[in-house]
């Protein structure tokens, strides 16, 4: 049985992303591992919901064998959230690769890119109709 699904995001240098985790989504650190003099590994989460990063060139002296294969290409990232208006306002500095827009399935969404590269699209549901 399967208890829960983490992301590592995989990136250059971990320190440009935080302040899109932390002071624009509200997410807080909850382990971090330097390599050198930056951070080679961080742990983030929010009301339950965890998201890692982890730095190029950890993956290079961790695992060698997997280090071109994890620079290929970006993650996406699909999150659902309370209010898309809260996340617009704390992401509104990323590169808005999605405009926001009604679904078939019945979400409002917004897709951005984060500092790193990795896209992320924000999904916000209606309430269901009271009876």
């Amino acid at each position: 049985m399967v208890k829960k699904l983490t992301p590592v995001l995989f990136v250059k240098e971990i320190e440009p992303v935080l302040p899109f985790w932390i002071d624009g989504l509200g997410f807080k650190k909850t382990g971090e591992v330097p390599e050198g003099d930056k951070l080679g590994f961080v742990m983030l989460e929010k009301d339950g919901v965890e998201v890692m990063h982890e730095s190029y060139a950890t993956v290079d002296k961790d695992m060698p064998s997997i280090a071109a294969d994890m620079r290929k290409g970006p993650t996406f990232l699909y999150l659902q959230v309370d209010s898309l208006e809260t996340v617009k306002t704390g992401v509104k500095r990323a590169e808005v690769c999605m405009p926001e827009h009604k679904t078939f399935y019945g979400s409002t969404e917004i897709g951005v890119k984060d500092p790193a590269g990795h896209f992320i699209t924000f999904a916000e549901f209606a309430a269901a109709p009271e009876k």
